[in-house]
């Protein structure tokens, strides 16, 4: 459905990458779209996670949300790769009072969870020798 709104809306072909393509069909798209014979391009989550390397694109638009961020994130890295020239912007579709809206608020719960538990451990890097020694250094004291 997004692929045929889009091919109306620019009035050009639109490629579709999914996990179903035969690996020469998907070569070709993707050459297509990195040398700029297609400027737009949709993969699937799952087809657009594994091993593509897309610095051709400098904008990503996540329109199916997934339960876990490392799988959109991994999605997203492939416009990041060596070579990207220019500014990567990431869109997110979400429509209110849906189950994406959902997922969205769980995703960023847990990546709210996860920065406070990463932050959570920079205290370590801020102590002095003398406190990192008596942190790993074990004392008669506490055998007794």
């Amino acid at each position: 459905m997004i692929q045929h709104v889009i091919q109306e809306h620019f009035g050009e072909t639109v490629h579709f990458l999914q996990g179903s393509l035969r690996k020469q069909d998907r070569d070709n798209i993707i050459d297509s779209f990195q040398d700029g014979q297609q400027k737009l391009l949709i993969l699937s989550l799952k087809a657009g996670g594994t091993g593509l390397n897309l610095t051709a694109a400098n904008h990503v638009i996540h329109y199916d949300r997934w339960w876990n961020p490392a799988v959109e994130n991994q999605a997203t890295d492939r416009a990041y790769r060596i070579g990207q020239k220019r500014f990567v912007h990431v869109h997110k579709l979400i429509t209110t009072g849906t189950l994406e809206e959902k997922i969205d608020e769980m995703i960023e719960k847990k990546k709210s969870l996860s920065d406070d538990i990463i932050s959570g451990e920079n205290w370590i890097t801020e102590l002095s020798t003398d406190e990192l020694r008596d942190l790993f250094t074990l004392r008669k004291d506490w055998s007794e």
